[in-house]
């Protein structure tokens, strides 16, 4: 139990549906959808969407998602990959003979095509009760009429205010100025396409005007992004992975998502008495980071498109944890990996719901960087994700740049399970800390018996180019220790991540609620 003392926040206790995200009314319109009779497919999808007018700078549907579910009595999970392929006529050949070493950012050589909205549309289709309509209806409500900025979300835009260009200034800044909390956000353009999705689906997007609307506006910028593209676009049921950590299954997406590193990040740490080091001492963060550093380091050099993947059997066999972990030296930090061209980034919503029935969905929802790549339709004011930055340009390389090809992917929504059964669907933004995210947040529940909510509300700490980023809430003995070891200590311009789980009690059928104060959401139930 938490000291009511101090400042924090209490798990929020249901029975029957319960929702956690990174934005109050989209967990209030995820409940509401099941309250009228919707499962918990229906309300992830009507909060997710919604979410992308709560915080445009996160997530939208010009983005990708990644979606785990399972249902009540089965014993399989189901993977929903959402995520966008690179145009046809993407060629690292040529972006390489241009002088290039990475993908820039900020142009149209970064945006891959949206995935999102297939998966949305799939999901529904196949798991849902009430139909994509009902589901979109709150979205296009709040698109029309408005959403106050969050206090959270308001940092984050005034972090980005130089990003939007183009269309995107005029439709994401107000008279070229990020917003205050408070100030009221409206899309009506992006009603529209949600209407048109609404009415015929995948083709509303994919297909007729909004795809013309994006072609022309992608070309204009000098892509080379087709109709013919974005009509081929469609989502895969995947084969989870997962393994177990002491009696708890991590369950995780396979590639091109990069769950497999989460997963090797615990294998590693097995190897370590955690339990008997202070969960927030230097020990502790100075082991995790070590292992980071070297489970990164095959993530880079593995992780790709599934059918370009190699090396991944490895990553998650026993020997190899057993093999990086010797490599961790108690007294001293290792080098930092060799890093990808990947930019940093921690632009992303996760949103978790347990239904009645408790099905559990854990879905991650994204455009990548902040606002993505700062592009958008003319017309519509579609926001272009830039998940071409995760490609590497390296002659030979598995995630090598490619037409037809999917990138490295971030984000990875996440499953904890005992004896087959899902205790807690949960997930961890914050980018490229997502694994170590994963493993902390897990190692914090199993090593050192926390609640969801207080595993949450722990402190961060994450290896990353070169850094160790520590957030305020370590003590000054802890950094200074830490940067005795040998790593560069730095403390973060925001907090690392954000996180959201509900724990299912499967005796008493209660569900808690956990949200992270980092971000501006909750956890609401009924």
């Amino acid at each position: 139990m938490r000291d009511f003392q101090l400042p924090g926040r209490s798990t929020v206790l249901a029975t029957n549906g319960m929702c956690a995200t990174s934005h109050p009314l989209a967990a209030k319109v995820a409940v509401q959808m099941l309250e009228a009779g919707g499962n918990a497919v229906d309300a992830a999808i009507a909060g997710a969407v919604l979410l992308g007018i709560c915080e445009p700078q996160m997530t939208g549907i010009g983005g990708d998602c990644f979606v785990l579910l399972q249902k009540s009595g089965e014993s399989e999970a189901i993977a929903l990959n959402g995520s966008g392929r690179a145009p046809k006529a993407m060629s690292a050949a040529k972006l390489r003979a241009r002088g290039l070493n990475a993908i820039p950012k900020d142009t149209a050589d970064a945006i891959t095509l949206p995935g999102a909205v297939d998966a949305f549309c799939r999901l529904s289709k196949d798991h849902g009760k009430l139909g994509l309509r009902a589901a979109l209806a709150p979205a296009i409500y709040y698109a029309e009429t408005g959403v106050p900025v969050a206090p959270r979300t308001s940092f984050d835009w005034d972090l980005a205010k130089s990003v939007p260009k183009g269309a995107a200034a005029q439709y994401y800044l107000f008279g070229g100025k990020p917003p205050k909390a408070g100030q009221l956000f409206r899309s009506p353009q992006q009603a529209e396409v949600l209407r048109r999705i609404s009415q015929f689906g995948r083709a509303g997007f994919y297909e007729g005007e909004v795809a013309d609307d994006m072609v022309s506006s992608l070309k204009a910028a000098g892509g080379h992004h087709t109709l013919d593209d974005f009509a081929a676009t469609t989502c895969e049921y995947t084969q989870p992975i997962s393994a177990d950590y002491k009696g708890t299954e991590l369950v995780e997406h396979p590639p091109n998502g990069q769950g497999a590193t989460a997963i090797l990040m615990n294998n590693i740490l097995k190897h370590f008495d955690l339990p008997s080091m202070d969960p927030f001492g230097s020990l502790r963060a100075h082991v995790e980071a070590e292992a980071a550093k070297l489970a990164y380091a095959a993530r880079n050099t593995f992780i790709a498109d599934e059918a370009h993947s190699t090396g991944v059997d490895g990553m998650l066999a026993s020997e190899t944890a057993k093999r990086l972990a010797d490599l961790i030296d108690p007294k001293k930090a290792l080098a930092p990996p060799a890093s990808l061209s990947e930019q940093v980034h921690k632009d992303t919503v996760y949103i978790t719901v347990v239904d009645k029935d408790l099905m559990s969905v854990s879905l991650i929802y994204s455009i990548f960087h902040s606002f993505g790549s700062g592009l958008a339709s003319d017309k519509f004011g579609i926001l272009f994700q830039n998940r071409g930055c995760g490609f590497t340009l390296e002659k030979g390389h598995p995630n090598e740049a490619a037409g037809g090809k999917r990138p490295m992917h971030t984000i990875i929504p996440g499953l904890l399970r005992r004896g087959g059964e899902v205790i807690m669907p949960f997930g961890v933004m914050g980018g490229a800390y997502q694994p170590n995210g994963h493993a902390r947040f897990v190692s914090n529940l199993v090593d050192f018996d926390m609640h969801p909510q207080a595993a949450i509300d722990a402190p961060r700490s994450f290896s990353d180019e070169g850094e160790l980023r520590v957030e305020r809430g370590y003590s000054q003995s802890v950094r200074q220790e830490l940067a005795d070891l040998g790593h560069a200590v730095v403390t973060p311009d925001g907090p690392i991540g954000g996180a959201q789980a509900i724990y299912i009690d499967r005796e008493t059928g209660v569900l808690h609620g956990a949200s992270d104060p980092r971000k501006d959401g909750c956890a609401l139930g009924y």
